[in-house]
């Protein structure tokens, strides 16, 4: 299983930075949020002073002279908070699913560019996880810890203001708790990082092995390991629990020694204000705003505390983020969209080598030349570099090193639209996404009329069986074609390649799935598409490439045998010897069913 990258940096405001391209199209959002923040703040530093007031000129004095334009006041603030936590949580929620949105549509179009290598290496898991668990912690941080940071901060500056218009030396007493709590703060947000970190890496590799679990199912019950899945998910699961209980004691040990900060400067606040009071230096109003001031600085602290801890915790989950939206293509475009070039289909493989990331060279000084509509049939043993080279032809991967020609022009020139726009592809294993049939076959061409859809779902035969569904073109095929047997797969994704009229076709094993009658239909489609196109068949029934015009026999990357089928028949080496003995088991095959019947 591929390992989650291990993130070991320490914590990183300007990693936080990096999102500010995201917030910057709802600044107005955040302008709006940031004033009701600073509005909240203000009139929560305020109520403890009308305490005071209310203590000092009708409690004290047992007066109720004015008293009723006091509770208009009151009332009439207490209004204005209402709608800022009204306006708060809209401005919020607006950020959060802005943002969630903006990412996760940055997160999915850096899918779609970045190359097969990248795929090569990366579980579908982590990738999910990273784009709506750690998307969905990073938004909530930014939107709900930007809103609780605005509004302690600002709730600490007017307290401030007012416990120095109240009596400074008092107020000494939560300030000077300040930098204790700063130093604390720095010692635990190391300790919580390190150990979230390990709780999002865990995380991702549950999320894979449960899609694993889910798309390998059928093959988990064959071979009736279902017990040791279990049993290496349970593994996994006890040790993100473990993980996430220290995560939780350190972040929970965190919070309480904030408080009981707290408490003790509220402690001495009572202790000194109370003696000043009898002393007559300060009024018992201004104690009781003291009292309530100490207890609700720290709130603001608390939150920004806690905040911090959720940034911190968050930060792995960003680093993920980011980690992805910064992923380099190994496949650059730097071609000019706007050149004119018409492919036509000649390729050349120019002393070609290539590897993938993790390996040994599979093509060693690889040289190929194919003609305009020419069919090219390869055939090989598993891993002797059939897929490679076809995979290369489509740009899916680049050489190491050598070049390869399309229509004379170094293909790294062409901009990738335009040599994917003519390019087929039909895979073994055929992929339908979730709609209709006719949209699965639209996907060739975004732009076809439902009449071009019928045209070629009839060119590839498929028309027939389509008609017999229930809804026709408009039947839905089911997650992944799932409601389609593998054969009609294969039509409709043989229609979707066809639709789109490309000049060079790719079939990877197109038929070695599928059962007689429907190899038969896709045979004698393959027959009416590669007429004119360049072609490349890598094919498992070798009686299905007899028409090719050339028929490649590789090994190791290299062509040990080149010609049409009569010539290599002829000369009765390797592939005369495979051909036959696949004839042999086929024809052996044929007599057993026949018997049977």
């Amino acid at each position: 299983m591929a390992q989650e990258k291990e993130y070991k940096s320490k914590i990183n405001f300007r990693l936080w930075k990096k999102f500010i391209s995201f917030i910057y199209p709802y600044r107005y959002h955040l302008l709006g949020l940031i004033t009701v923040m600073l509005i909240v703040g203000a009139i929560d530093a305020t109520f403890p002073y009308l305490t005071k007031y209310a203590i000092d000129n009708y409690v004290v004095p047992k007066s109720l002279q004015g008293f009723h334009k006091f509770i208009i006041i009151f009332l009439t603030i207490i209004g204005i908070q209402a709608l800022n936590v009204f306006l708060l949580i809209f401005f919020a929620v607006k950020i959060e699913t802005y943002l969630a949105h903006d990412i996760r549509k940055a997160g999915f179009e850096k899918l779609q560019e970045l190359s097969l290598s990248f795929y090569d290496t990366t579980q579908t898991g982590f990738l999910m996880a990273r784009l709506m668990s750690d998307i969905r912690k990073v938004t909530n941080v930014l939107a709900w810890g930007l809103t609780d940071i605005i509004w302690g901060f600002s709730t600490m500056l007017f307290i401030f203001i007012y416990l120095l218009i109240l009596n400074w030396k008092l107020g000494l007493f939560i300030i000077l708790a300040i930098p204790v709590l700063f130093l604390i703060s720095l010692y635990f947000q190391n300790k919580i990082l390190r150990q979230y970190r390990k709780v999002r890496k865990l995380n991702s590799e549950i999320t894979g092995t449960f899609n694993e679990g889910i798309m390998g199912a059928k093959t988990t019950k064959i071979l009736s390991v279902e017990e040791q899945h279990i049993e290496e998910l349970k593994a996994q699961t006890e040790e993100m629990k473990r993980s996430s209980i220290k995560a939780a004691v350190l972040s929970s040990t965190y919070t309480p020694i904030v408080m009981s900060i707290g408490s003790i400067t509220t402690a001495s606040i009572i202790y000194f204000g109370g003696n000043w009071v009898y002393a007559g230096l300060i009024s018992f109003g201004t104690l009781v705003a003291f009292i309530n001031y100490s207890i609700q600085f720290f709130e603001p602290i608390r939150e920004i505390a806690r905040v911090i801890a959720d940034l911190v915790s968050a930060q792995a989950a960003a680093e993920r983020v980011l980690d992805l939206l910064d992923t380099k293509s190994d496949i650059k475009d730097e071609a000019k969209e706007n050149v004119d070039i018409e492919i036509q289909g000649e390729i050349e493989f120019k002393n070609v080598f290539f590897k993938y990331k993790e390996g040994d060279y599979v093509l060693k000084n690889f040289n190929l030349k194919v003609k305009k509509g020419e069919v090219i049939a390869l055939v090989g043993e598993t891993g002797s570099g059939k897929s490679t080279i076809v995979n290369l032809v489509g740009r899916f991967y680049e050489p190491v090193k050598g070049v390869i020609y399309i229509d004379g022009i170094d293909y790294r020139n062409i901009p990738l639209k335009k040599l994917r726009s003519n390019l087929g592809y039909v895979l073994q294993t055929p992929h339908l996404f979730s709609g209709t049939v006719a949209e699965n076959i639209r996907y060739g061409r975004l732009d076809a009329t439902m009449d071009e859809i019928i045209n070629a779902a009839k060119l590839v035969n498929a028309h027939d069986f389509i008609m017999n569904l229930e809804n026709g073109y408009n039947t839905d095929v089911g997650e992944g074609g799932s409601k389609l047997s593998t054969g009609q797969r294969q039509l409709i994704s043989l229609a979707r390649a066809v639709i789109a009229d490309p000049k060079i076709f790719i079939l990877d094993e197109a038929t070695s799935s599928v059962d007689a009658y429907t190899e038969h239909l896709i045979q004698d489609a393959i027959m009416k598409v590669l007429y004119g196109r360049t072609s490349f068949v890598i094919a498992h029934r070798l009686s299905t490439i007899r028409n090719a015009h050339r028929i490649l026999v590789i090994k190791d990357g290299k062509i040990l045998e080149e010609g049409n089928h009569e010539n290599l028949m002829k000369k009765r080496d390797y592939y005369y010897n495979l051909y036959i003995k696949q004839f042999v088991e086929e024809k052996g095959k044929q007599l057993l069913e026949e018997y049977e019947i």
